[in-house]
């Protein structure tokens, strides 16, 4: 078994098994994503081929390097080679033992489904006292690929193949859009029926806790009605070998007399095929027939074979959506207000979270992108929301690296306090420095955005200081803490004020850093809710004496 150990710019490791086909790179696309700026949003590839795994640069900005040696092309990858992206180190290795514990694995799942009856609502899986030997068998892992149309002589080919295609496309027809799993299995077996001679059908997947656990059930007529008796000496065969199984007039078939569940239900024909996608066992599918002892060929199994392929592939997407959809509204990183240092005041009961306000001096930040909107107008969805979570990500680490904390994302803004719940002597001068370290920040994504063909973008920030009240405002069983008063009103229009790629702060605020930052007096700015015109500031950034 191949593995990645990747270590991130900031020092943390994880270990990540590859599969035949592996895709690195900043987007969350690939499938191994790094959070890290300067890596491409599709950097190189990592392949199986010939038994040996291939590096493949993807034309990178920046480039990848194995063991200090920009890779031009294709990399053939020994054990122990160090893989530069960016600032993200990476070390391929190859484990017998990790080959042997994800073999040790799928035994576990095997014996478990032989050792206990799973049954869940009307499903059950029957134990078997023989071990089975499948008539026809046929490798669900193995590539489906098609011939250029001159080189095919054989008609049947062409006819097998042509069937693959229309099972596909059917498939495809059926479920497209569908993003709830249990309607996704409901169209899965529906297609299965119309394309083979079924009178049963039964999908089971792997939970959370590696349990095979039925999750939809269908008989010709529609939802099933009677109690559904599963074989478990043709599951366990599916899951030790990977493979599509076929048992044909099982009845008669003395390999199969001691397989109970089977002779109970008087099953004459049974397919049973495994859910994987990208090697990963997602569960089994399982079509039978009570009718005819011979309802199922061979071909029967191929056709099953590329519904099940393309199936677990439409299954998978489905359990990533979910998995999206939960981490946006739960996803640590952006629901955390306070960084971690104030975060441990807080567990500790340094900081007490109640009900309630205060006043306290604090230094408000505000900063958002300059023309969001008509950048809205001109990508979908999904393509602003991909972009914002990456720029957050990078923001908020910033606020997150000066202690200072999250009051906000009110569309593209960032709305961010320094001195509560926690102060600190220089909280005005950390607000600025966010502000500076951002703009850097930004400058260098922006060349991998322009080098990658879209568009930079652009911030304002808007900078004030003085006495709020901050507290926890809300229900008993919902608090937010947050911070109400003129001085957040003002720094918000500040950030109105400053153009893409300033920092306007109050005099206030320039009062408190003055010695630690070169600044440029404007003319007095007249901002909405203020009578008189604000003497304000922009920044031109750090005086020479406090660069490091």
């Amino acid at each position: 078994m191949a593995f990645l150990k990747i270590i991130s710019p900031e020092g943390s490791e994880r270990t990540v098994d590859l599969g035949e086909l592996n895709t690195l790179g900043r987007h969350p696309d690939n499938t191994i994503q790094l959070l890290d700026r300067i890596v491409s949003k599709n950097h190189c590839h990592i392949n199986l081929t010939d038994g040996r795994y291939v590096l493949v640069d993807q034309g990178s900005l920046n480039g990848t390097y194995v063991n200090g040696d920009r890779v031009q092309g294709t990399r053939v990858l020994a054990a122990d080679d160090e893989i530069t992206l960016g600032s993200t180190k990476i070390v391929f290795g190859v484990s017998s033992a990790r080959a042997t514990s994800g073999s040790a694995q799928r035994k576990a799942e095997s014996a478990a489904a032989t050792a206990v009856a799973i049954e869940t609502g009307k499903v059950t899986i029957a134990p078997g006292v023989v071990e089975s030997h499948i008539r026809s068998k046929l490798a669900q892992h193995t590539a489906q690929n098609f011939m250029p149309e001159r080189l095919v002589q054989d008609e049947s080919v062409l006819r097998r193949d042509y069937e693959k295609l229309r099972v596909s496309f059917e498939l495809t027809r059926a479920i497209a859009g569908e993003l709830d799993v249990d309607k996704l299995l409901a169209k899965i077996l529906a297609t299965g029926f119309e394309l083979l001679a079924a009178d049963r059908g039964v999908v089971l997947l792997f939970d959370e806790k590696k349990t095979l656990q039925p999750r939809c059930v269908r008989t010709k007529r529609g939802a099933a009605t009677d109690d559904v008796a599963l074989s478990s000496t043709i599951i366990n065969e599916v899951l030790r070998d990977r493979a599509a199984v076929l048992s044909s007039d099982a009845l008669m078939d003395s390999r199969f007399k001691g397989a109970h569940s089977i002779i109970m239900q008087g099953i004459r024909s049974s397919m049973a095929v495994p859910l994987i996608y990208s090697d990963e066992l997602l569960g089994v599918m399982v079509l039978d027939s009570q009718v005819a002892a011979n309802a199922f060929t061979d071909k029967d199994l191929q056709l099953t074979s590329a519904l099940a392929n393309q199936a677990a592939l439409a299954i998978q997407n489905s359990l990533y959506a979910r998995k999206i959809e939960k981490e946006a509204l739960t996803r640590e990183r952006f629901q955390r207000l306070l960084s971690p240092a104030i975060a441990e005041l807080v567990v500790s009961g340094e900081v007490a979270v109640e009900k309630g306000g205060q006043a306290r001096d604090t230094t408000v930040f505000f900063s958002d992108i300059r023309g969001f909107t008509s950048m809205s107008e001109t990508r979908t969805a999904q393509e602003i929301v991909d972009m914002l979570n990456e720029y957050f990500e990078q923001m908020v680490e910033i606020i997150f690296k000066y202690e200072g904390t999250l009051d906000k994302f009110v569309g593209d803004e960032i709305m961010a306090l320094f001195g509560s719940p926690v102060a600190h002597p220089d909280d005005a001068y950390r607000a600025v420095k966010v502000a500076t370290e951002q703009l850097r920040v930004l400058e260098e994504w922006n060349k991998v955005r322009v080098a990658e063909g879209e568009a930079p973008i652009q911030i304002g920030i808007g900078i004030n200081s003085g006495s709020v009240v901050a507290g926890y405002l809300g229900s008993s069983k919902a608090l937010e803490y947050t911070v109400i008063g003129d001085v957040v009103n003002t720094a918000s229009r500040l950030c109105s004020v400053a153009q893409a790629g300033e920092v306007i702060i109050s005099r206030n605020t320039y009062d408190l850093v003055s010695e630690y930052f070169d600044a440029h007096e404007l003319s007095p700015t007249q901002v909405k809710g203020k009578a008189q015109a604000l003497q304000v500031y922009k920044v031109l950034g750090e005086k020479a004496s406090r660069r490091s």
